[in-house]
């Protein structure tokens, strides 16, 4: 069983920084591009960040200057770095995969628990 583990989220003051890690463990045979994405109570869920396999990363402009995305494909993880929060910031943070199981098999989005980040004025 695959499975996206995220950690890093929390409370934070206006202008701090966090950083979220998300790490995909089980029988994994191949991860394409990952990413974050963030959800607020009442809206839809909107990407913030993703990066490719070979490290071309595209980041959403709301956050264009202040978050970076990252990875290590030894560990399976993916980083967001987040600089100079604001409160419009508050969200949940989801992590997101496409892995696949076996070789020769076909990549399925995987999502991860979600972290809440709270970022106060």
């Amino acid at each position: 069983q695959v499975q996206l583990v995220e950690s890093g989220g929390g409370l934070v003051q206006a202008g701090g920084s966090l950083r979220l890690s998300c790490a995909a463990s089980g029988s994994i045979r191949g991860i394409n591009t990952m990413g974050w994405y963030r959800q607020v109570p009442g809206k839809q869920r909107e990407l913030v960040a993703t990066i490719t396999g070979n490290g071309i990363a595209n980041v959403a402009d709301s956050v264009k200057g202040r978050f970076t995305i990252s990875r290590d494909n030894a560990k399976n993880t993916v980083y967001l770095q987040m600089n100079s929060l604001k409160p419009e910031d508050t969200a949940v943070y989801y992590c997101n995969a496409d892995m696949r199981t076996s070789y020769g098999g076909s990549y399925w989005p995987k999502w991860g628990q979600g972290t809440q980040v709270t970022v106060s004025s």
